[in-house]
């Protein structure tokens, strides 16, 4: 196969990649809305059911960026430097918002009870977290993508 061929080859593996994660972004973001529109306090089942999709597709796209894409700049089979390079800079602020992902699934993930007040404080933490992380991701597909 030829250089030019690999390359392009790559390029449609990364925009797939890509596509796939700002799908399951997509997802994450409607769910955020509707799950910030919960009213705790007056049915806790609907509340318990619609949680435990969020952190699912939540958990989903957070591994579709670390275990697709970022992990497929850090492995080196990205060879563009300016992106290797800017991936590295924007990676630990990437890492500090899976931490709070994670932080977040584990606290909702398993069905306990909720609490109104935490329910809301957590989630608006949470959708600043991953507006953080949007805003890093985007800087990271435009670089990819010229």
């Amino acid at each position: 196969m030829s250089e030019v061929a690999t390359s392009q080859d790559r390029r449609l593996r990364t925009r797939e990649l890509i596509e796939h994660m700002l799908t399951e972004r997509s997802h994450v973001l409607a769910l955020l809305c509707r799950a910030g529109g919960l009213e705790p306090f007056k049915d806790e089942q609907p509340v318990q059911a619609l949680l435990k999709e969020f952190c699912e597709l939540l958990v989903d796209y957070i591994a579709v960026g670390h275990f697709g894409l970022y992990e497929r700049i850090g492995d080196g089979r990205e060879r563009r430097h300016g992106v290797r390079k800017l991936a590295e800079e924007l990676y630990p602020e990437i890492s500090d918002t899976t931490e709070s992902v994670v932080a977040f699934n584990s606290k909702y993930e398993g069905g306990n009870a909720v609490l109104p007040n935490e329910l809301s404080v957590d989630l608006s933490q949470l959708g600043e977290q991953l507006a953080n992380r949007i805003e890093l991701e985007d800087r990271l597909i435009e670089r990819l993508q010229a």
